[in-house]
């Protein structure tokens, strides 16, 4: 019989998750971004709006975790960038061509 396997997510990795489900109000994104089930997201953010969690609050995300995600949306924001240009470049190729057939 095979064992399932468990993972234990600390609170401080819940928390972060749930601070971006609640912020974002799409939790099975979030859910896909940090690689869990959706369902569990979803556990998680119940528990912690019952209070389950006790005195810690989404203000645990440390100043680490914020200057992880700022670096984050800076990588993102340049990949973005890249790819709009190249967007772009290929549209102007495609003008270029119909210019060239016609």
């Amino acid at each position: 019989m095979k064992k399932s396997r468990r993972n234990k997510h600390s609170k401080e990795f819940k928390l972060q998750v749930i601070k971006g489900a609640l912020e974002t109000g799409n939790k099975a994104a979030v859910a896909r971004r940090y690689e869990i089930a959706a369902n569990m997201l979803h556990r998680w953010t119940k528990e912690y709006e019952a209070d389950k969690y006790g005195d810690d609050s989404l203000d645990l995300v440390t100043a680490i975790e914020s200057k992880a995600l700022t670096q984050e949306n800076n990588q993102l924001k340049h990949l973005l960038g890249e790819q709009a240009l190249e967007i772009a470049i290929l549209r102007d190729l495609i003008k270029k061509r119909k210019t060239l057939i016609c």
